[in-house]
């Protein structure tokens, strides 16, 4: 059950403006005996309840007496207060990590191979846009959308959306595809990534009828290799990522190939 507790109140500040809902304008040692709590501690309670702006007080009257706004009223003052307070820690954890950035350095360990996997859609995607996220100098595109089984639209908009970022921190970013690849897409969608990319110079795309398989290639040092579903369906199984300089390499010099005979691609 949801409790004032949770929006920040100790138990006796939700204790006594629970009970000054009921009683009206109180004193202190009124309100004490209606809600429980200690008359030791109820001034202190009334305070932090004026802090928080949930409660008023007639300073005038002897003894004093005090009254709680209205429960919307009081709510949304407690909802803003923790609003802020999220917006505080959000920029705190943000600055935090923006010097650890700075801090934070991974050694360079081309020479040793690595490969790891990914099965299923989301999962697939995921470590795709990881990888995409880590480029330094080069993202290479060949083939189809990945996680095909994935809603296409939303899948595609989130590798612009990466690509994007990659252009906007200087990385080259090639697309090859096969031709069929844009009628997939729907016109208006098709139109906005088209205009989103090909906005940065470093940015080029060209297709071609040789593409066949469907892979990314990052920085010439790791390459994204998707998996068909063994029993043929048109979606991806998973995502093999293999850092290795030789198989690299040989990827990278077929790529070469296959964009100098391709051809630019123009506005949809």
């Amino acid at each position: 059950m949801a409790s004032l507790r949770d929006l920040g109140l100790s138990e006796y500040e939700a204790r006594a403006f629970r009970s000054l809902l009921d009683t009206g304008p109180t004193t202190a040692k009124e309100l004490s005996r209606a809600s429980d709590v200690p008359m030791g501690r109820i001034y202190d309670v009334l305070n932090g309840l004026e802090t928080y702006r949930l409660v008023r007080s007639q300073t005038a009257s002897r003894p004093k007496k005090y009254v709680a706004v209205e429960p919307e009223t009081a709510l949304d003052r407690l909802l803003d207060d923790k609003k802020a307070d999220l917006e505080a820690k959000a920029k705190q954890y943000e600055d935090i990590v923006s010097e650890l950035n700075g801090q934070l350095e991974a050694g360079n360990h081309v020479e040793e191979p690595f490969w790891t996997a990914a099965v299923g859609s989301e999962e697939t995607l995921n470590l795709l846009l990881e990888r995409l996220a880590a480029a330094d100098d080069r993202i290479v595109v060949v083939g189809t959308p990945p996680a095909q089984q994935l809603d296409i639209v939303e899948a595609t908009e989130r590798v612009v959306d990466e690509l994007v970022a990659a252009l906007e921190r200087g990385v080259d970013v090639s697309l090859l595809v096969e031709r069929d690849l844009f009628d997939r897409l729907p016109e208006g969608a098709n139109r906005a990534y088209y205009e989103r990319l090909s906005a940065y110079d470093n940015y080029s795309a060209r297709y071609s009828q040789r593409v066949s398989t469907t892979f990314e290639l990052i920085d010439d040092t790791e390459v994204c290799i998707e998996v068909p579903h063994p029993l043929g369906r048109d979606e991806t199984f998973g995502v093999i990522d293999l850092k290795d300089p030789s198989f690299t390499a040989d990827v990278s010099e077929a790529f070469a190939e296959h964009w100098a005979e391709a051809t630019p691609v123009g506005p949809p």
